[in-house]
């Protein structure tokens, strides 16, 4: 799921076309697989990804073959939080979290939707 989300992603710029490739990624441990790391390096996207408690077990037992464990920065990987609570007040539209929608570009059209209204919403709150 992430490597089609990584295709579509275009970050803006003031001038100039949009970028495709983003600085770094964050994720959870979920996304922790040997072929989200090696697609992310060969892109030269910082991933800020854990390594799972069990991957690391494996990698320990393996001894000098296991490879070295995987560095990230645990100040940026702490700001993940934003998005997670985004995909919260993402998911209380109800039929975004439940996708009734049976095509894509009309779920992809309400998630603009939800974006738009609480974008407009932060706008007005800000002094």
């Amino acid at each position: 799921m992430l490597l089609p989300l990584l295709a579509e992603l275009q970050v803006t710029r003031p001038t100039g076309r949009p970028r495709t490739r983003p600085d770094a990624l964050r994720g959870d441990k979920a996304y922790s697989s040997r072929a989200i790391r090696t697609h992310l390096r060969e892109r030269g996207i910082t991933a800020v990804i854990p390594e799972p408690s069990d991957q690391q077990g494996h990698r320990k037992r393996r001894g000098s073959r296991g490879g070295r464990p995987v560095g990230y920065d645990h100040d940026d990987y702490r700001n993940r939080n934003v998005i997670e609570r985004r995909f919260c007040h993402l998911k209380q539209w109800r039929g975004l979290a439940t996708r009734y929608d049976k095509q894509a570009s009309t779920y992809r059209a309400a998630v603009v939707l939800n974006a738009v209204i609480a974008w407009t919403r932060h706008l007005q709150d800000t002094p």
